[in-house]
Parts: C-alpha cells; structure tokens; sequence
C-alpha cells in the first residue's frame, strides 16, 4: 500500500496521487522525491559523499565483503522475498548485489540524497524502481517483505523513528536487514567525517528493534578479525585533528586484498552460525511477526 504522506491516507493504486487528498509528491531528475527539501542538503551525509563512494566502493575490501555477508544472509534467511526495499541505497552498491540475490523480487532503493540515485540508476539498469525519500517518512504501508538499511542509521538522529516506519512499511513476516558501527570506544575522525551520530553499543539495535515490535532472527558482529588493527588505527591517527578519512580506502593494491582476506575470515565463522561478540560493525536480521 501506498501512504500519502500529505493526509497519512493508505491507497492502493497505480499511480501516487492520493485519491482523499489529491497530493502529489513531486519529482527530481525523472524520480519521486517524497522529502525534497532534504534531497540537496542535509545532516545525514556530506553532499559530495556519494561522488566519492562511487569511486572507491569496488576498490575496497570492506565494501566486497560486507556484499558477501549480506548475500549469505539473504541466502541463509531471507530466500524468496518479492518485495525488496533499501533505504539509503546511496550510489547501488548494495542494491545491486542484493537484485543479483533475488532475481524474482521486485527491487526498490530510497535514498535521502537525489544526488546518489544517478550512480544507481547507472549500476542497476533498471533492475530497481529508485526514489528521493527520508527515512523517517517512509511512504508505504504493509508493503515489502524485506526492507534493508546498510550503514544508514548512524546518520540519522532519530533512529527509534526509523525503526517504527519501517515496521509500519514492512509486511507481517516481513523481516529487515541492518548493519551499523559498533562500539562507541571507536569513535574517531572517521565518524565525524562521514556524520554519524552514534556508534552502536552492543546491545543496542538489538533493544531497539525489539522495542519497535520485532524479532530477532540473527545478530553478530563482524570486522571481527581486524578489530585489533581497527583499535590502532582509530585510537591513535584517528584522534587527530587533522585525520584524513579520505586516506583509509587509499591504500595498495596488495594490502587491500590482505585485509580482504582476514575479513573472509569472519564471513566465514559467521558463515558456521556463530555470533561474534565483539567487531567494527554490527549486522542485524529481525522480522516483523
């Protein structure tokens, strides 16, 4: 169902013009954009992030292998889903490894940043229909059976309001996937960089999630492996005032594929069913009952 985010009215009908109060959300670059006021600026993101995450997503080893883990996830939980939204789909890259997961589903990705949606368009080729929308507005109800947010919200303040939307924009049985920044200890020139507005305790989604109604399916963390080199480099380099963020997806080719591979490591123990409890990140599979 579609939801009117002028009247909060649920229709189902082809098109989005509400049929209780007529309103129609506008456009941006031939998609829809249901929070135009915050698709140029917000506090989310820099404007220019997603010029630069297009340039160096393939080239480093943790945007491959959380791809990888997120896969296995679907394979191993979320098989047969027909109705797929990504919130935060940025420049595609995750969209399109899950649309290469579910060739059968229906593949939506939002993203609050208009700006994002070109890449996507070029990467997925029309595999997915893509919108301009703020993920604390989210404008279907009872609509997918999997919705996922993948390093989305730690950029927005009111995260407890995202999880209810979702909730609301999920199916019954319709499950979400997240993946967050853990440990707060970490919190380092990187974060302020890249705006977050927390990193995640343990506990934390989790407890969130179950306030918001849902049942957790899986949680473990991952970066698991490289923890200990994480910890060097964001408590000592990462607390300084100059850090350059920039500089950690600048690294040698052959360096890259070394921390690929003890990354490989953790999918793999995650990969066996275990739970790891400690890492840079955090990965969450909950369903709506």
């Amino acid at each position: 169902m579609k939801r009117c985010l002028s009247c909060s009215f649920d229709f189902d009908v082809s098109n989005w013009t509400c049929p209780n109060c007529g309103h129609q959300p506008s456009r941006i670059d031939g998609v829809y954009a249901f929070a135009p006021a915050l698709a140029v600026m917000n506090d989310g993101l820099d404007p220019e992030a997603h010029h630069n995450l297009h340039v160096v997503q393939e080239k480093s080893f943790w945007f491959r292998v959380r791809n990888r883990i997120l896969t296995d996830m679907i394979y191993r939980y979320l098989a047969h889903r027909s109705a797929v939204l990504e919130i935060g789909c940025g420049t595609g890259f995750v969209l399109s490894a899950i649309a290469k997961a579910l060739p059968q589903a229906h593949i939506t990705g939002s993203e609050i940043y208009a700006n994002g949606l070109h890449y996507a368009s070029e990467r997925l080729h029309g595999r997915a229909e893509l919108m301009q929308m703020d993920a604390t507005s989210i404008p279907f109800t009872d609509e997918f059976d999997l919705i996922a947010a993948c390093d989305v919200l730690e950029h927005i303040e009111d995260d407890v309001a995202v999880l209810s939307q979702i909730y609301r924009a999920l199916r019954p049985g319709g499950a979400v996937m997240l993946t967050v920044p853990q440990h707060p200890f970490l919190w380092s020139g990187s974060d302020d960089a890249a705006h977050h507005k927390r990193r995640y305790r343990r506990w934390e989604l989790a407890a969130k999630l179950r306030h918001a109604g849902f049942k957790i399916v899986r949680s473990t963390s991952f970066v698991t492996s490289l923890l200990p080199l994480l910890m060097l480099q964001r408590l000592t380099q990462g607390k300084k005032k100059d850090y350059d963020a920039s500089a950690e997806f600048a690294m040698p080719a052959w360096l890259d594929r070394l921390l690929e591979a003890a990354m490989e490591v953790d999918r793999w123990m995650i990969g066996l069913g275990l739970s790891l409890p400690a890492g840079g990140s955090r990965l969450i599979v909950a369903v709506r009952p």
